[in-house]
């Protein structure tokens, strides 16, 4: 298995992959790649620049596409192929140049491209077909990365990272004590999710493993454990 510490490193240096397009007054900002697991949901940012003008516009429609299949809209009442019903929506405000797309429930046959294509009726289209998003599934979750110090209490953090701000992994301790939760934005698209747990140790809790476990969006778990000595 991958070194924690290294796999970590991979997924924060593939963070800064991105694809920024442009078409003369078109622009876009997407990852181009993004490690998902599945089962679970993903959030991925995008944005776009369309050329400027001082008309006013009140309609704006958005696609995101694999192939010629839309796979997100958000136009109400188009209807989404069964493989994606349900499971996918626009987040941003598109008048305000936001693209950003959530997909939930990723399958492993969800890897992509994807791209974008924005309608302004009345106005300009574009399709940003160059700038594609992939999605790269993995099926077993990591261990979180966790530490440990044993004063006159211990202080044990457990920290994973993941793709779903929207619905962040949920942490759990072998041991009762002072929990602290908290999620960070590493990158655009990276996020860690880190708990903390404080208590006074007992004699009886020593040379035995503390535990963290991990469940995910779509209810797959990992877990992590540090040994308590004195």
């Amino acid at each position: 298995m991958m070194d924690l510490k290294l796999w970590f490193s991979i997924l924060m240096v593939c963070g800064m992959a991105e694809s920024i397009g442009s078409d003369k007054d078109w622009h876009i900002s997407v990852p181009s790649k993004i490690p998902v697991l599945q089962g679970s949901c993903v959030v991925i940012p995008c944005e776009y620049v369309y050329p400027k003008t001082s008309k006013i516009f009140k309609t704006w429609l958005g696609y995101w596409k694999r192939g010629n299949t839309v796979v997100a809209s958000n136009f109400h009442n188009f209807k989404l192929t069964r493989e994606f019903h349900h499971r996918t929506r626009i987040k941003g405000a598109l008048e305000s140049g936001n693209c950003t797309w959530q997909l939930n429930h990723v399958r492993k046959t969800d890897t992509g491209p994807f791209y974008f294509k924005i309608e302004i009726p009345q106005y300009k289209s574009f399709t940003f077909s160059n700038n594609k998003v992939t999605l790269d599934i993995y099926r077993v979750p990591e261990p979180p990365i966790m530490s440990v110090a044993v004063l006159n209490k211990v202080t044990a953090t457990c920290k994973v990272a993941h793709v779903c701000p929207s619905s962040p992994p949920k942490l759990f301790w072998s041991h009762s004590g002072m929990i602290k939760t908290k999620s960070k934005k590493e990158n655009k698209w990276l996020w860690t999710t880190k708990s903390t747990i404080t208590f006074t140790p007992q004699e009886a809790d020593f040379n035995k493993p503390l535990n963290c476990t991990v469940r995910f969006h779509g209810r797959k778990t990992t877990k992590g454990s540090v040994l308590l000595t004195k």
